[in-house]
């Protein structure tokens, strides 16, 4: 019997220092042993590497930032999509998961499935929700505050001791030691994201995350635990190791059953050195960039997301080989000056042409 084949859409190409998931999301699905597909990348600079990798992408378009509007972004997939007939698309980035959400039900009457959350499950797992997120589900949090203003800072911080988190409302933290580094970070990520910024308790401990995806009805269709063994300036994971523990998991099932989230979600926690006591600093509301370790270790999470996108009931995947590790390289990727000309003019990228159909 042969394998659907699925036009799906993937943003997130970039692949700098804290790069985008969209690479190890294709990588995933190309490896996948129930369908087969055409990838069709998004990307928003001629300069993100996925554009280029002709191994990995069919076709890359580019699309507008997030900043535009979701109207602009959804004249510009109606184009693409009269081009290509996507039948899914996976954004992977925070600021444009919004988008998509709001979008959903035009993409959906053009014919382009998506596997999301709901907007209000989307807002609850915000930065500056989170301390109300925890007491909602009784799961411990740092304690946080929300601060949109240089004088709201200097009074925040008076409830904090130092070191103290400073975190930007999509991307980047910075630890803070005084006063003065904590604004310097204020403006940074200001400058950078814009406001709010979360001001964060800081917990000593190991750092530890989890890949998980939901069914969107309260399922945990699959999860895998991974600790940090080398982290960037940015507090990015460049290498990681997958862990066998219990309780992340069971935290990963309490929070698909209690929100219903459907799709790719990845929880950042810190188990505190002194109290061996799990807090839960973020939710991201998509897969990691690490997601291909998930396939490593026997889960593969954007393959059964794709599945489910079309209709499929899964039985939940419960074991994972632990042990399993993944180090990010820098690779100097030689390409065409004509492709990024072609791509910065025209927008679009063409490495393997759609198969045409032939009539005798």
């Amino acid at each position: 019997m042969s394998k659907p084949l699925y036009t799906i859409a993937v943003t997130g190409l970039n692949a700098i220092d804290s790069p985008g998931p969209g690479i190890s999301v294709i990588r995933a699905l190309r490896e996948s042993h129930c369908f087969d597909v055409r990838i069709v990348g998004l990307a928003y600079e001629a300069l993100d590497p996925g554009i280029y990798m002709g191994e990995w992408v069919d076709v890359a378009y580019q699309i507008p930032y997030p900043s535009n509007g979701h109207h602009i972004l959804l004249d510009r997939l109606a184009v693409i999509h009269e081009q290509e007939q996507i039948d899914l698309v996976i954004p992977t980035l925070d600021a444009e998961i919004i988008g998509f959400i709001k979008l959903k039900s035009s993409l959906e009457e053009m014919g382009i499935r998506t596997f999301l959350p709901t907007l209000s499950q989307f807002e609850a797992r915000l930065k500056h929700n989170l301390n109300q997120y925890g007491e909602a589900y009784n799961i411990l949090v740092p304690h946080s505050e929300t601060v949109f203003s240089l004088s709201e800072v200097k009074k925040a911080l008076q409830n904090f001791e130092y070191p103290v988190v400073v975190k930007g409302k999509f991307y980047e933290a910075y630890t803070a030691y005084s006063e003065a580094e904590a604004i310097q970070s204020f403006y940074k990520l200001t400058a950078k994201w814009g406001a709010p910024i979360i001001l964060q308790e800081h917990i000593t401990g190991q750092e530890l995350n989890v890949t998980a995806l939901g069914d969107g009805k309260g399922r945990l269709t699959g999860a895998v635990a991974m600790r940090k063994t080398f982290i960037t300036q940015a507090g990015k994971a460049w290498a990681g190791i997958s862990i066998r523990d219990t309780a992340l998991i069971s935290l990963a099932e309490r929070v698909m059953k209690e929100t219903k989230w459907a799709g790719g979600m990845e929880l950042e926690l810190i188990k505190e050195e002194k109290t061996g006591n799990v807090y839960l600093i973020e939710i991201n509301p998509r897969f990691p960039a690490w997601v291909y370790l998930s396939v490593a270790c026997g889960q593969n999470h954007p393959e059964a997301l794709v599945r489910m996108a079309f209709g499929e009931e899964l039985t939940p995947m419960q074991t994972y080989e632990a042990g399993k590790m993944f180090i990010r390289y820098a690779f100097d990727m030689v390409c065409e000056l004509s492709d990024f000309a072609a791509f910065s003019t025209q927008g679009t990228l063409e490495h393997q042409p759609k198969l045409q159909a032939f009539y005798w």
